[in-house]
């Protein structure tokens, strides 16, 4: 790197060495879903499911209850959509009610409510407006508080959260034009000077960036004498003099998204305002996100309920040949499919929620799979409903209600989920990145073998210590309770569905999931980081298998209760059932794959084989660079930054 402003070339193994040390290496508290991988199904470590404090519960309930009248008489979902702006006023009444500070701990003036209740909440704001709920997330989950409330200083929390808790919206600053998942390439800096940092560089896809007050951005600090250097994270004052916020972006869904492009010209930073130190930006982000994920699927899971109630209301009113179109099979299995999927999302978003609130589990791989798993079964859930509605379903609303039927945002739901495949890790990174946890023991054990950087000893060492884990751990992949029929039998009990057979199957699968696992890195070795197909659905059995645990511990909670039990038992049934047939499909397509073919076809694509293909169309796409430039320096444009005061 030649100079402070220009973009850092790095190769793909210096890229990976800079993601793997921002990773947390160490495993100090058992993780269920972990233990899964390494085909262990560790039931105990989630049943009997974890249920809330007392107090906790209260102190939810009665925020919840505020929350949902405010929703329902203050927030007009459908404006918001329409206008592409959240009103003001609407923000000014959830900075009254004290929304800012859900996640802020009471002695700072925040709500103190448990993830479980946060969610929730999210949940609840998310079905009224996703684009609020978006925007409440990003403040709280991986906006400033988040990252206070873990590495911040004293001095940094007095000074901060009352402000985060009550007035001031935050916004999280990691990506850029040329960097998304990549942070290696990262080209923002923060140079020292004296007792400050100054700051130069553009940050893309700022959400809440036009309305922020305060910033977490990520910035690398050259090495220097006295100075570690390297990726570090900072909080920064969004009025700052160089501050730029150059465009409002517009987009397919969430439409009030106050998400911008923001320039730093020379910004000066007091290093107190430096999170951590130097260097700890990008494990500062991922610790932020292992639990900061989990909003994100509490507004999956709260589209699907609504997706089921308007699924039952429609179809039990349009009518076809003679009966309502729920009972006909194409339909009904559609209705099954969002019922199920609803339920087993909440078991999977509650059990993760209440763990991290208990704090006795890891809970970083459970987090992303509810993401992961979240965002591709609520886009789903959403096409689905779409479909059932037909021609209604693609109309907008207000189309709807011009001509006097019912205003159902369907069309409007399809739009708003689709960022969330992409949303805090999209789906193909969050495969890759439950991956790297899910292969952790192997590489712990053989990853000096496939080193190239490793000397022969080092290999010899490394082929010992391999030798004698897998020599202890193939054995018990072989049987297990799963083969056993009466294991499970508490999940039988007289009158309800049968989910023991379920749980078996899970138990089985595991060590079925762990051995292909292995005979992947034996047959790849250190090629196994390139086979993203493979790792891909490694990692989607492990969200099927892990989904359905969460979803008999939950049934079986729920019938010790007395809250719907039989009910429950029966959705945890057919979903297990629905679950079961993708896993298998999974599976089969671990070795029977067309992923050689189509690496083949990618190579004729981009050297121009095919585009005889693309003939006899028109590219309506409009002229410019792919990618916009992001040379550091002063602004030529507006500032767009509009805090809401």
């Amino acid at each position: 790197m030649s100079g402070p402003h220009h973009k850092p070339r790095v190769s793909e193994r210096e890229a990976r060495q800079v993601a793997e040390a921002a990773r947390e290496q160490n495993w100090r508290k058992p993780s269920f879903a972990k233990e899964l991988f390494l085909g262990r199904f560790r039931l105990d470590l989630i049943h009997p499911h974890p249920l809330p404090a007392a107090e906790d519960v209260q102190r939810g309930e009665e925020f919840l209850a505020k929350l949902r009248d405010f929703c329902e008489t203050k927030i007009d979902g459908a404006r918001i959509d329409r206008e592409a702006l959240i009103p003001d006023a609407v923000i000014d009444g959830v900075k009254e009610l004290g929304a800012l500070g859900m996640k802020i701990d009471t002695k700072y003036g925040g709500l103190g409510l448990t993830q479980v209740y946060y969610n929730k909440a999210l949940a609840l704001v998310g079905s009224a407006s996703p684009a609020l709920g978006a925007l409440l997330s990003a403040h709280q989950s991986i906006g400033v508080p988040q990252p206070l409330k873990i590495f911040g200083t004293q001095e940094q929390k007095d000074t901060f959260l009352p402000r985060l808790a009550r007035t001031d919206i935050s916004a999280f600053l990691l990506t850029e034009p040329d960097v998304g998942s990549d942070p290696a390439r990262l080209a923002t800096t923060a140079v020292p000077d004296g007792d400050d940092y100054v700051l130069d560089g553009v940050k893309l896809w700022t959400t809440n960036g036009v309305v922020a007050d305060l910033l977490v951005v990520m910035a690398r600090v050259p090495r220097s004498e006295g100075h570690k250097g390297g990726i570090t994270a900072f909080v920064v004052e969004a009025g700052s003099p160089g501050i730029t916020v150059e465009n409002r972006n517009s987009f397919m869904g969430l439409r009030g998204l106050e998400n911008g492009v923001t320039r730093f010209h020379q910004v000066r930073v007091p290093a107190a305002h430096r999170i951590g130190p130097e260097g700890s930006g990008l494990k500062i982000a991922l610790t932020t996100l292992n639990t900061g994920r989990l909003s994100l699927p509490a507004m999956c899971a709260g589209a699907g309920k609504w997706c089921l109630k308007i699924a039952r209301e429609w179809t039990a009113v349009r009518e076809q040949w003679g009966k309502p179109v729920a009972l006909h099979e194409a339909v009904g299995a559609k209705i099954s499919f969002i019922a199920a999927t609803t339920f087993a999302l909440e078991a999977v978003l509650d059990l993760s929620s209440q763990m991290a609130d208990e704090d006795r589990n890891d809970i970083r791989i459970e987090a992303a799979l509810a993401k992961l798993y979240g965002s591709e079964m609520a886009w789903l859930m959403a096409d689905e409903l779409v479909q059932i509605r037909g021609g209604r379903g693609y109309e907008t609303a207000d189309s709807l209600a011009a001509r006097g039927e019912r205003a159902v945002p369907a069309e409007q739901l399809l739009r708003d989920m689709r960022i969330n495949r992409i949303f805090e890790g999209s789906t193909e990174i969050m495969h890759l990145l439950i991956a790297r946890e899910a292969v952790d023991a192997h590489l712990s054990v053989a990853g000096d073998i496939i080193d190239p950087d490793k000397s022969l000893g080092d290999k010899a060492r490394a082929g010992a210590q391999a030798g004698a884990f897998y020599a202890r751990w193939l054995p018990k992949l072989v049987a297990g309770p799963g083969q056993l029929p009466r294991s499970y039998g508490e999940f039988h009990p007289a009158g309800h569905a049968d989910l023991s057979p379920h749980l078996r199957y899970v138990e089985r699968s595991a060590r079925r999931l762990a051995r292909a696992t292995f005979m992947g890195m034996a047959r790849w070795q250190g090629r196994m980081e390139t086979k993203q197909g493979f790792l891909g659905r490694i990692v989607d059995i492990g969200a099927e298998l892990f989904a359905m645990s969460a979803a008999c511990v939950r049934a079986e909670m729920l019938r010790t209760s007395g809250d719907h039990g039989h009910e429950a038992y029966q959705l945890a049934d057919a979903f297990c059932r629905q679950s079961r047939l993708r896993a298998e499909e999974l599976f089969g397509r671990l070795w029977s794959n067309t992923d050689d073919l189509d690496r083949t076809v990618v190579r004729n694509v981009l050297a121009g084989r095919y585009t005889w293909l693309e003939e006899g169309v028109l590219d309506a796409s409009g002229d410019g660079p792919w990618i916009a430039d992001a040379t550091p320096g002063p602004s030529t444009r507006e500032n767009v930054h509009r805090p809401i005061r």
